[in-house]
C-alpha cells in the first residue's frame, strides 16, 4: 500500500491511498465519512493513522479495496498537492551508513577544502580515505530538524550563506509501533513502511562547522532541508531493503546510479541499536544515509541555481525538488 498526504482540491490536508497504475490519490477520511456519516479519528492525520497501529492500517487497506472500482473521493496526482508523507515526524535521525560513501565523500570534502581556500586542488585518487573502524561496529547518525521538513515537488530554500549546495539521495522508513530494548529479530514489526529522503546540505558551511567536532549544524539545517516522499511504501510491498536500484538526476541527466546493497547497516540493525536503553516513538524517521554515489561530492557535479532534482528508489517512487538560492541579507 502507498499512502500519501495532500491538499484535496476542497483544500483540506488529508491522507489517502496512492494507486501508481492510474496516478490517482483516494481520500479515505472522505470515503469513511461517506459510508459511516462520520469522520473517523484515526484518518485525522498519518500520525494517527500510525498511532492506532494493525487495525487503522486493515482499516485503510479496506476502504481501498471498497473503492476499487469507483472514482468517487479519487483524484488525479495532477490536480492536487502531496506533501511529506508526515509533514512534522515526531523525530528524525539520519545514518551514514553506505561504505561507498564513507570513502568518497571525504576525498570530495579535501578537494572542496582546497577550493575554498586557494591551495592545489588535489585529485581523488590522491586523496587518502580511512574509515573510522567505528562505522562498521556500529550506526552513526546524529538528530535532525523535524520541523523543516517539506515533501513533492516543495520548493528547496538554498541557503543565502551557501555556495555549494548539495543534495543526498537517501531512503528512510517512520516507526509505526514504539519500543524499547527491541531485538534485531523483532525490529522489522516496528517499521511502518518507507519514504525516499533528499537530505540537502550545505557543504562549505558544513566543512568549517565540523571542526567544532558537534556534528553538522547549519550545513545540515534550515527550512526545508529535509525532503520525504512522494508516500509511504508499506513494508509488504518491499521484499529487501539492501537491493534496491537508485538513481539520482538532475534536470534530467543521471548524476548518479547505485543501490542499497552499499548499506553496512541493515534497517532491522539500526533499530535494535538505537532502541538500546532508548524508547522508540510512531512516527520517528529514519534515514539510511547517503547511498553510495548519491551525492555531489561523490560525483564532482555540483546543483544551480533553479535545478530540478529527483531521486528514484526500485519499488518507491520519485521525489522531485527544486533548489532556488536566496538573495543574500
Amino acid at each position: 500500500m502507498k499512502l500519501a498526504t495532500f491538499i484535496n482540491p476542497r483544500n483540506e490536508t488529508v491522507i489517502g491511498a496512492v494507486d501508481t497504475s492510474s496516478q490517482t490519490v483516494l481520500d479515505l477520511q472522505a470515503c469513511y465519512q461517506d459510508k459511516h456519516a462520520k469522520k473517523s479519528e484515526i484518518l485525522a492525520d498519518m500520525l494517527a493513522l500510525m498511532d492506532s497501529g494493525a487495525s487503522g492500517l486493515e482499516l485503510a487497506k479496506d476502504l481501498e479495496r471498497s473503492s476499487a472500482s469507483s472514482n468517487t473521493n479519487r483524484f488525479k496526482l495532477t490536480d492536487i498537492k502531496l506533501l511529506s508523507p508526515v509533514p512534522v515526524p515526531r523525530q528524525i535521525r539520519d545514518f551514514n551508513n553506505a561504505e561507498g560513501h564513507m570513502r568518497n565523500a571525504p576525498a570530495g570534502m579535501a578537494i572542496l577544502n582546497a577550493k575554498l581556500k586557494g591551495l592545489p586542488v588535489p585529485k581523488r585518487s590522491e586523496v587518502e580515505v580511512v574509515i573510522p573502524d567505528v562505522n562498521f561496529a556500529q550506526p552513526i547518525f546524529y538528530i535532525s530538524n523535524r520541523f523543516n521538513v517539506v515533501g513533492q515537488d516543495a520548493q528547496i530554500e538554498w541557503p543565502a550563506y551557501s555556495e555549494w549546495f548539495d543534495y543526498e539521495g537517501e531512503f528512510g522508513f517512520f516507526i509505526g509501533k514504539g519500543g524499547k530494548n527491541i531485538k534485531k529479530e523483532d525490529a522489522h514489526s516496528h517499521i511502518f513502511g518507507y519514504a525516499i529522503f533528499n537530505d540537502f546540505s550545505a557543504r562549505d558551511k558544513q566543512m568549517r562547522e565540523m571542526e567544532g567536532r558537534m556534528g553538522p549544524t547549519k550545513g545540515k539545517s534550515f527550512d526545508t532541508g529535509n525532503a520525504i516522499g512522494p508516500w509511504i511504501v508499506t513494508t509488504d510491498e518491499i521484499k529487501d531493503t539492501r537491493a534496491l536500484g537508485v538513481e539520482v538526476r538532475v534536470n534530467g541527466e543521471v548524476w548518479g546510479k547505485s543501490s542499497t546493497s552499499t548499506m553496512i547497516h541493515s534497517f532491522e540493525e539500526i533499530i535494535a541499536y538505537i532502541s538500546d536503553s532508548e524508547t522508540l516513538h510512531v512516527g520517528e524517521f529514519f534515514g539510511s544515509g547517503t547511498i553510495a554515489g548519491c551525492c555531489s561530492l561523490e560525483c564532482d557535479k555540483w546543483m544551480k541555481d533553479k535545478d530540478v532534482i529527483e531521486v528514484e528508489f526500485e519499488g518507491l517512487g520519485v521525489l522531485r525538488n527544486q533548489v532556488l538560492k536566496q538573495a543574500k541579507k
